[in-house]
């Protein structure tokens, strides 16, 4: 077996382990940290929307141009009034995009390009963007994501409880407020395929979470019955029992973004694919980050102000109290035949003792 391996089966076994739960106070610092200096670049730089959000033109050339990329842009910058953003295509063509110019005004950008390019004006493509389109594709996106939202908080409310449901829209925020975040400080342009990416990434950040949530249901089955554990302690024993398996799903599904984003967006310049891209590749960090040490924590957070919960917590506590008076370790002495199926698989920094049939 692996190192890697070996590790997962010794955390699902309860042998090692980080105490997830008791550092939560560490991770919510971290994360109001980052939220903060995101909601900072939105308002300040705000986001880059592309030109399918906002209108405008776009001209394409099938011949090589006699000006350089750099060129271009302060040339279509000068005849337009706005910020110009050019690409080489394949073919050594050019893509001009230009964002809120009406049909007049894109006579006028063409006819320049086409001195400037030394293209003949009938070799340049002009296409239009209307601004209407654009906002339609932005309320129905916004319609999307609403009805997304509802539709998870109802169904982790019916399948688990509503504690889970409200620990997983706070996380499902959590990461779209990063992501739109980024996007804001690295000036990336905000097109539908960013929207894409978003929708993408929140469901992988709820899979993410959903698998957590069921280990954790599994683990608090009749945990009333028993004086072992408390609630937040078999909590982070989930959180443990399934953090291989969140590790190597987030790497696997890294690897290829970050194919997309650094060397197909980076080295060979096909700017595109960083609409989609960017937002896959920040997403699904922070859907893993938020499944792990924000969704939990918050749902061992909410449940342990129940009443019954309390109580669970005073009679560990007693009970360990006991113990160490006594010189005893709490997991010594009769078990009571409950606690077996209430803490199946949900030991918290050691296995289980082991002992022989029929003896005691």
């Amino acid at each position: 077996m692996s190192r890697l391996g070996n590790l997962g089966a010794r955390l699902y076994r309860g042998e090692v382990g980080y105490d997830f739960i008791r550092n939560r106070k560490i991770w919510y610092g971290v994360s109001i940290l980052i939220t903060i200096t995101a909601i900072i670049g939105v308002a300040v730089g705000g986001l880059r929307m592309g030109i399918e959000f906002q209108g405008g033109a776009v001209f394409t050339t099938d011949t090589k141009a006699k000006i350089s990329t750099a060129q271009a842009t302060d040339v279509a910058t000068e005849a337009s009034g706005h910020l110009a953003i050019v690409q080489e295509l394949g073919n050594g063509g050019l893509r001009i995009q230009i964002t809120e110019v009406d049909t007049a005004k894109a006579n006028e950008i063409k006819d320049t390009l086409s001195d400037e390019l030394g293209i003949p004006a009938e070799e340049i493509n002009a296409d239009l963007v209307g601004p209407s389109w654009g906002e339609q594709i932005a309320n129905k996106a916004w319609t999307g994501l609403a009805v997304f939202m509802v539709l998870v908080v109802v169904y982790l409310a019916i399948a688990f409880e509503w504690r889970m449901a409200v620990a997983a829209l706070i996380a499902l925020i959590h990461d779209i407020t990063i992501t739109v975040g980024v996007y804001a400080l690295v000036g990336f342009e905000v097109t539908p395929g960013t929207v894409i990416g978003l929708l993408t990434i929140l469901g992988y950040s709820l899979y993410d979470t959903v698998v957590v949530f069921d280990s954790l249901k599994e683990g608090q089955k009749d945990i009333t019955k028993q004086t072992r554990y408390t609630y937040s302690e078999i909590a982070n024993r989930s959180i443990n029992s399934t953090l291989v398996r969140s590790i190597n799903t987030t790497v696997v599904a890294l690897l290829p973004v970050a194919g997309l984003l650094f060397i197909g967006g980076g080295v060979f310049g096909a700017g595109m694919l960083n609409d989609i891209s960017l937002s896959l590749f920040v997403g699904l960090a922070a859907g893993a980050y938020s499944s792990i040490f924000i969704a939990t924590p918050l749902v061992a957070d909410l449940k342990e102000r129940d009443p019954q919960m309390k109580a669970l917590k005073k009679r560990v506590l007693a009970r360990r109290a006991a113990a160490a008076a006594k010189g005893e370790s709490p997991d010594d002495g009769p078990e009571d035949p409950r606690e077996d199926t209430a803490t199946a698989g949900t030991a918290v920094g050691r296995p289980r003792s082991h002992r022989t049939p029929g003896k005691r």
